[in-house]
């Protein structure tokens, strides 16, 4: 059985298929986020958290715009990747004991996260423009953009503070 459905015939059933999957995705990353804030103890990496609730908000609205330009049912398809990741960082959470090694570990899973989604749309900007959709193309970038900013402030989050203190 292959990876894909049998009604992917062409580049763009293919890019309406990654955008439901994306979809999908980015409305489980919303059910999972205020878990991980509640989680979290370092003030920053909740700042961090609550402040890509509201972006990923955005990011399911322009998705919704995508499908609207698109002229495609908005609905998402089962994504085994941000199904697998997510439920990794709930298992590894579960695991924990120490507060500033949880928030260490939610660093890290929040960045897997954003990888995933960065590879998603940076696909899916690609093929929009191949597809002659710079409106679609558009609204994907400011994303990917999203994204790649969020992966950075946690970056800046655990090497200036959290990893500090889960070493010591």
């Amino acid at each position: 059985m292959g990876l894909f459905s049998k009604d992917i015939q062409t580049l763009d059933d293919l890019f309406v298929h990654q955008l439901q999957d994306i979809y999908y995705a980015e409305n489980q990353i919303l059910k999972a986020l205020p878990k991980m804030i509640e989680k979290a103890s370092s003030p920053e990496l909740k700042a961090g958290f609550e402040a890509h609730l509201k972006e990923t908000r955005g990011h399911v609205q322009r998705l919704e715009q995508v499908f609207h330009q698109h002229g495609a049912e908005i609905k998402g398809v089962d994504c085994p990747a941000i199904d697998g990741i997510i439920e990794e960082a709930d298992e590894i959470a579960g695991e924990i004991g120490d507060k500033e090694v949880l928030d260490a570990a939610l660093v890290a899973s929040a960045q897997a996260v954003e990888h995933y989604e960065m590879t998603r749309y940076g696909t899916l900007v690609a093929w929009a423009r191949r597809l002659g959709r710079e409106d679609c193309a558009a609204l994907l970038r400011q994303n990917l953009e999203e994204e790649r900013a969020a992966d950075k402030k946690l970056t800046a989050i655990a090497e200036s503070k959290v990893n500090l203190r889960a070493a010591s």
